[in-house]
């Protein structure tokens, strides 16, 4: 007869010695971690970062130029902030909007509902990135003696989390998303700073129209379902129809601000004059790609249109800084 003596990788071994976990199982441990992390950052669009980052960049520079000179370290924080507090803030809502996105046919394959990613390894997520935004925070306190981020860290985190419930009270949703993201440039300026002016509540108004002008648009191919479960919403009180009149106005006033910012702030020149011209016009593309009757091209309004929108006017501001103010 023939005995096989089999070992679990925790189990006594034939000489009974305790074995480890082998290489390979270690490998699967971390090839699946890994899958995980690159679901999560599909799930939450992590690129789209770029709608607000290029805003908390033109901020950080500006301030810095006005405070004496951008060290690294603060730049290096401000980018830990922009981007652990935005994770937290799409993963706040994947997890509040869980049932939603389930019922939602066009938000059902996300990675809760579709069962690609639990509940628990979200909530994990959002703590380590809370954590993580919460220690950048502090670090401006410890290196550059600074504690207006760290004292203001937890609120502004419940302001983001935040965002994901207002749907269920306000159609001013859109404006709050708008907000949300507003508060890269007045959170960076006062990081670097230590003190806020002029600028960067321009910054903010600009953001908060310009996001809430594209939020609206994105609304309308939701209008059926937010109306049928009574979420609010532009389009799900007046139409698509006069939503998009809505967004339009939205995005004038936008244009106001951006302009109200370079005339006021001298610092900006040229290069920012243009990046608003080129804004306004992506801004007339963006709505003529969107009718009441046909949303088949909203993905590319929303998406494309408005990342390269926010790339441009970041990038051409701190360029303007940089070269002529350096």
């Amino acid at each position: 007869m023939v005995y096989v003596e089999l070992t679990t990788p925790f189990s006594d071994g034939p000489e009974g010695r305790a074995t480890r976990p082998s290489g390979p199982s270690l490998n699967i441990v971390a090839q699946s971690t890994i899958s995980k992390i690159r679901e999560l950052a599909a799930d939450i669009k992590l690129h789209h970062s770029v709608f607000a980052l290029p805003w908390a960049v033109l901020a950080t520079v500006l301030a810095a130029h006005r405070a004496g000179g951008l060290k690294l370290g603060q730049l290096i924080l401000v980018l830990i902030c922009m981007v652990t507090g935005r994770t937290v803030a799409m993963v706040a809502n994947r997890l509040l909007d869980a049932e939603i996105d389930a019922a939602n046919p066009r938000t059902a394959r996300r990675a809760i509902p579709g069962g690609r990613l639990s509940a628990g390894f979200m909530w994990m997520s959002l703590a380590i990135c809370s954590s993580i935004f919460i220690a950048a925070a502090g670090g401006f306190w410890i290196g550059y003696h600074n504690r207006w981020p760290i004292v203001l860290a937890v609120p502004v985190l419940v302001f983001l989390v935040g965002y994901s419930l207002m749907k269920r009270y306000t159609r001013l949703c859109h404006y709050y998303l708008g907000m949300a993201l507003a508060l890269a440039p007045v959170c960076a300026w006062l990081a670097i700073a230590g003190s806020l002016s002029l600028p960067p509540f321009l910054m903010a108004g600009a953001v908060i129209l310009w996001t809430a002008g594209f939020d609206i648009l994105y609304a309308c191919q939701d209008y059926a379902f937010d109306v049928q479960h009574g979420l609010f919403s532009v389009p799900a009180k007046i139409g698509i129809g006069p939503s998009l009149s809505v967004s339009r106005g939205t995005h004038l006033a936008c244009v106001g601000f951006l302009v109200l910012l370079g005339v006021t702030t001298p610092e900006l020149g040229i290069l920012f004059a243009i990046g608003i011209g080129i804004a306004a016009v992506l801004l007339v593309i963006e709505h003529s790609l969107v009718k009441p009757t046909d949303l088949s091209r909203l993905n590319l309004a929303f998406f494309t249109l408005n990342g390269v929108i926010s790339l441009i006017l970041g990038g051409l501001g701190v360029v303007d800084v940089l070269m002529h103010h350096g």
